[in-house]
């Protein structure tokens, strides 16, 4: 949820910012985020977020949860940007002839439109997210991965625990692809009535 706020905030300040050059150093700063983000791995950004950023916090999951979330943003801002460049041009004109205001228009007409064009997208990279979490354990939270490497301690198995990790992911990924595709069947189906 956090990275869909994060992601939504930045799309609207960046599609904004194309028509108001008075908003420039917020999609300077938008772009600036979306480029870092992106390009560091997600590994080196919960290191840097609980070893420098946020280091005086003791509570590991909430680390694990920003970093995650601001991850997710970027990736969701570039989803979400496209889903609204995707959305004719005549749409904008037509709300702004009915004398709405942008954010009205956007809000009103264009998100709801986009939503139906990233939902793939927006999709996997929930999915995508759900596996990232298998490398929260580099903080100490006690995740799945975890506590497979935990037990294999243990036991001295190292088969059995790794292998249900790996079946747990994979049933959750398959699980949520379903739903996904449930959901996108039902969005065709209200757009050919």
């Amino acid at each position: 949820m956090l990275g869909v706020a994060i992601g939504v905030l930045v799309a609207v300040v960046k599609y904004s910012a194309a028509k108001n050059k008075a908003m420039r150093p917020l999609d300077l700063l938008c772009s600036l985020y979306v480029n870092i983000i992106r390009g560091t791995p997600v590994y080196v950004q919960l290191l840097i977020m609980n070893s420098i950023v946020l280091a005086s916090m003791k509570n590991h999951t909430v680390i694990a949860i920003v970093t995650f979330g601001i991850n997710s943003g970027a990736y969701v801002a570039e989803i979400i940007r496209a889903g609204i460049n995707s959305i004719d041009k005549g749409q904008f004109e037509a709300g702004a002839s009915l004398g709405l205001s942008s954010g009205t228009v956007m809000k009103a007409i264009i998100l709801p439109q986009a939503v139906k064009n990233i939902l793939p997208a927006l999709g996997n990279e929930f999915i995508t997210l759900i596996k990232e979490t298998a490398i929260a354990g580099a903080l100490a939270v006690s995740d799945m991965t975890k506590a497979a490497e935990r037990i294999s301690g243990v036991t001295y198995d190292l088969y059995t625990p790794l292998l249900s990790v790996a079946v747990i992911y994979l049933v959750l990924v398959m699980g949520l692809t379903k739903l996904l595709h449930i959901f996108e069947r039902r969005l065709a189906e209200s757009d050919n009535h």
